[in-house]
């Protein structure tokens, strides 16, 4: 049976590690706590419950209490708890992977843990770690690697659409915990800006840890303050890793390879350039992929990606890098390539009257939308190109410039859309980005409902036309107000109106 912990156990750990600005706990200091949470919703009986988030209401506490909670942690104390248990903490971020580590006893420290950070590519790369390493474990006989993306999740027990790219540190460490007594060895998982500067990861080691790259992005009052910020949040991932894996080609590679060997004991580099420890060479692009060598210090193969984009060779490398740090064989590093499928990434589909192909792709910030438009030209040269998406409400800010700038320069037809705006009008954001398309004299059409504004950009875009649809991918989910709400994916939608082309 696994070990439990007691209410004074917590105490004495958040204490230990000056946390704790009032506590009141009576006489439950040796209740054993059966389970933790920040959900009303997701509750037992002798919970300890977490009361966070600037939505948070005090009703959410009383009801928690009613279903099972026998002490409540928070920054400050609630009427609604009124002779409960409490413990008021001034850090809760800090506070909350604190608690998650006790609760689920250290049990990363059973699992192999890849983590992969940068501004684009997270995902594609995960992906890739995922088919390989799950090649690598069927031929051993074992379960298949759990992965936590901002596109799914599975852990051996959970498998879900994502909602954040990394989630909260309970959730984290309850996905390790699934993982494990689902007999899984390996878990890769993407690691957001937000998580290392929030402490989501904090006080686990990374066995491998990944810097794709770095670009402007997430800047906003509620994310991060600058790109100094949103760099030195990323950096972050080395202070907790043991073999640091780093692009060479990376925008201030200089610096990120600098605070790996300042922090790892073992540093891998990869790029397009022969000094890297993993270097990729005679890049071929056809129909099927890209086919590319890599030389290693291990060994010298050619490798094949089914994933269109030229700037996946490079996520392809970051893999090869860290199957290396592993020692993961190179017929699984060639096998996993070849199958993987990153879902809603560079996903091709054509129309069967007439000369028009359909890219549904992730794009969302700066970097990936550059390297979208760059691979699209280079794949489909002479080609009119249209392109449907939005930005995010109540977050980076910037993108809504970037973002208008970029398409405005390169597109033949914009329909800006509906992207998870939140509580912020999507008509509003829809203007703002069109300030920034209009300065690059583009035509472009504002359409809120996203299924339309699909639905037009297929019907108009004539023959030997591209559409790009970016951002959500195969996400169900729109986020409206404090609420996710279920939609069909753009993948669906895509296929769907492409019957009549």
């Amino acid at each position: 049976m696994e070990k439990r912990h007691t209410i004074s156990e917590f105490t004495d750990l958040l204490a230990e590690n000056g946390l704790i600005s009032e506590m009141s706990i009576g006489s439950s200091g040796e209740k054993t706590i059966e389970y933790i949470s920040f959900s009303s919703a997701d509750m037992r009986n002798n919970t300890l419950f977490v009361c966070k988030g600037k939505h948070f209401e005090e009703k959410y506490l009383a009801d928690a209490l009613a279903r099972g909670a026998v002490i409540y942690v928070s920054e400050k104390k609630y009427e609604a708890g009124d002779g409960a248990p409490y413990i008021i903490v001034n850090d809760m971020r800090r506070a909350m992977a604190l608690i998650a580590n006790l609760f689920y006893n250290d049990v990363w420290k059973k699992l192999n843990i890849i983590g992969i950070t940068g501004t684009k590519g997270k995902s594609t790369t995960t992906y890739f770690m995922r088919y390989i390493l799950d090649d690598f474990m069927k031929a051993e006989k074992k379960p298949r690697s759990a992965v936590i993306s901002s596109i799914d999740t599975y852990d051996g027990v959970i498998n879900e659409e994502s909602h954040l790219t990394t989630p909260e540190a309970f959730m984290i460490h309850k996905h390790y915990h699934n993982a494990v007594e689902s007999g899984i060895e390996y878990l890769t998982m993407e690691v957001s800006s937000q998580a290392l500067k929030y402490h989501r990861v904090m006080g686990i080691t990374f066995d491998v840890a990944c810097f794709l790259n770095i670009g402007q992005d997430h800047i906003s009052d509620v994310e991060h303050t600058d790109f100094d910020d949103y760099f030195n949040s990323k950096l972050k991932i080395f202070s907790q890793c043991k073999t640091a894996v780093v692009n060479l080609n990376a925008d201030h590679a200089d610096t990120i390879l600098a605070e790996a060997k300042k922090g790892a004991e073992k540093v891998i580099t990869f790029g397009l350039m022969p000094e890297a420890d993993v270097f990729g060479y005679d890049i071929i692009t056809d129909s099927d992929g890209i086919a590319f060598k890599a030389r290693t210090p291990k060994f010298d193969e050619e490798f094949k990606i089914g994933i269109r984009g030229l700037f996946n060779v490079q996520n392809a490398l970051a893999a090869i890098a860290m199957c290396t740090a592993l020692d993961v064989p190179v017929e699984y590093i060639k096998s996993g390539l070849l199958k993987a499928r990153a879902d809603g990434r560079m996903e091709i589909y054509t129309a069967r009257k007439k000369d028009l192909s359909v890219i549904v792709d992730y794009a969302h910030n700066k970097m990936s939308m550059e390297a979208l438009f760059e691979s699209t030209q280079k794949e489909f040269p002479g080609k009119r190109i249209s392109i449907v998406f939005g930005c995010p409400g109540n977050k980076a800010y910037g993108r809504r410039r970037e973002l208008g700038e970029i398409a405005g320069r390169y597109s033949d037809a914009i329909y800006l859309t509906e992207e998870d705006p939140g509580e912020e009008s999507v008509v509003d954001i829809c203007n703002e980005i069109a300030k920034y398309v209009e300065k690059e004299h583009a035509n472009y059409k504002i359409i809120p409902d996203r299924r339309e504004a699909i639905r037009e950009a297929i019907k108009n875009a004539g023959d030997n036309a591209v559409v790009l649809v970016t951002a959500k991918g195969r996400e169900t989910r729109q986020k409206r107000g404090t609420e996710y709400i279920e939609v069909a994916s753009d993948v669906d939608m895509v296929q769907e109106f492409l019957k009549d082309e």
